[in-house]
């Protein structure tokens, strides 16, 4: 991993200039830069209001470096000087998916095969995370905002400054420390603190639902009983049924699903729309 010098990464963002920032996280502010190659880099730069701070900033670097997989995020390098803490990361310039999927304009130009396409990249980087990297990752923060869109509108997990590392044997951990997104937490992590795989299943159904409807979880969609995505869901037995027919598709159709042996199936349980992965 390369060690950039803080002066590069200024020239690089126009010494970090308001019309080269891409937008703004719990992190602190992310920003385009170019190096004097010509390539172009994002750059995370630690916010000294952060909310994550310098723990997070040491976790997400230390996690990231070790992590390889076209459906993750690509760390380029990092720059420590003083009192600044940066992230250079690979630039991908569709931005996030929430950008794309919850604007009415910007929604209807990702048809139907980029978003089969953006469900299943995704599912592939979770299984990598869960079963395949050196790490057993937990995500924890799994969500429209955090997966990246690169050029072909392929999907990258992103932003891993909440992850937690499991021991391979173990099953599950508790926490005190709930933290995340609410709409995407799933209730065993939000009630008992208990975080597992499923803790990013959860959050990966919920990322379904929002593919296919374009519509956010944390919407409210039945004005006499205010219902958020999974629980409109759970109550149309015609919508379980189209969920399980996108499931089924993605089974059929992807042979690198077949091949891992990893089978992906919607179920309507005590807490509504759950999405399972199997390996």
């Amino acid at each position: 991993m390369q060690i950039f010098s803080f002066p590069i990464i200024a020239a690089a963002t126009g010494n970090f200039s308001v019309a080269n920032k891409l937008g703004q996280g719990g992190f602190g502010p992310v920003y385009k830069g170019v190096l004097p190659d010509g390539q172009e880099i994002a750059i995370k730069r630690l916010s000294s209001r952060s909310g994550q701070g310098l723990v997070e900033f040491k976790n997400e670097a230390e996690l990231v470096a070790k992590l390889q997989h076209t459906n993750l995020v690509r760390l380029s390098g990092l720059c420590i000087q003083n009192e600044e803490n940066i992230l250079i990361y690979e630039y991908l310039p569709n931005k996030s998916l929430d950008f794309h999927l919850f604007d009415s304009k910007r929604r209807e130009k990702i048809v139907w095969e980029k978003r089969f396409n953006i469900i299943e990249g995704i599912a592939h980087g979770l299984i990598y995370l869960h079963h395949f990297s050196r790490l057993k990752v937990i995500h924890r923060d799994l969500k429209a905002g955090n997966i990246l869109l690169d050029y072909e509108m392929n999907p990258k997990i992103s932003d891993f400054g909440m992850a937690v590392i499991l021991d391979s044997e173990v099953v599950e951990v508790k926490t005190k420390r709930v933290v995340g997104t609410y709409g995407y937490m799933s209730p065993e992590y939000v009630i008992k603190g208990i975080i597992s795989t499923k803790t990013d299943v959860f959050s990966y159904g919920v990322l379904v639902l929002e593919i296919v409807s374009g519509k956010k979880n944390n919407s409210r969609y039945q004005a006499d009983y205010p219902l958020n995505l999974i629980g409109f869901v759970s109550n149309r037995t015609e919508l379980r049924f189209v969920c399980n027919i996108i499931v089924l598709a993605v089974l059929l159709t992807s042979a690198n699903f077949v091949k891992t042996s990893t089978h992906v199936y919607c179920r309507h349980g005590n807490y509504g729309m759950k999405v399972k992965v199997l390996s």
